[in-house]
């Protein structure tokens, strides 16, 4: 006669604390990276020596690394517990470096500066809406390697599709042109 007998895998207290820290981390992560200033101590303007990224990958990168360590020796005895918290650690501290550098790059890269009204002035484009004399139609144009459409005049009447520079901005969205 055979018998069934289910088996049910144990996890290890450890290996769920370590569990629950790796989940913490990436919680912290996750609020950092969707709302930083959430978790944004002292003023707003200045950096502690450890960003919250930096924090979120140390405790992510221990929690899981340690967990892995723990299940893979066994963790019963204080002594492996110990050996899992070392592996953890060795995971954590080149993640938590990594996480810094990232985070840093991404808060101080260089960016364009916003185009201006000012930089409408020479811009080449097309009309896409007829120029009566005296009245308005539509340009488009390109600004920053971005296309623009634009209301626009001109001192006399140009067709549909007609090539176009611009020569005076009237506003943040009307422009002077003529033909090109």
């Amino acid at each position: 006669m055979l018998r069934r007998v289910a088996t049910v895998q144990v996890v290890a207290t450890g290996t769920l604390i370590f569990l629950i820290i790796g989940g913490a981390g990436v919680g912290v992560l996750a609020l950092a990276l969707l709302g930083g200033e959430i978790l944004h101590f002292g003023h707003p303007d200045v950096d502690g020596p450890v960003s919250v990224e930096a924090v979120a990958g140390f405790l992510g990168a221990f929690g899981f690394g340690a967990a892995i360590v723990n299940e893979l020796l066994g963790g019963g005895t204080p002594g492996m517990i110990a050996a899992a918290v070392g592996g953890g650690t060795l995971a954590a501290v080149p993640t938590a470096w990594l996480a810094g550098r990232l985070s840093r790059a991404a808060r101080d890269m260089r960016t364009d500066a916003t185009p201006t009204r000012d930089d409408l002035v020479g811009a080449l484009g097309l009309v896409v809406t007829p120029i009566p004399a005296g009245g308005y139609g539509e340009v488009r144009v390109r600004v920053a390697g971005q296309p623009v459409k634009l209301n626009a005049r001109a001192d006399r009447p140009i067709p549909l599709g007609a090539q176009i520079f611009v020569v005076q901005t009237l506003s943040e969205t009307s422009v002077h042109v003529e033909t090109y």
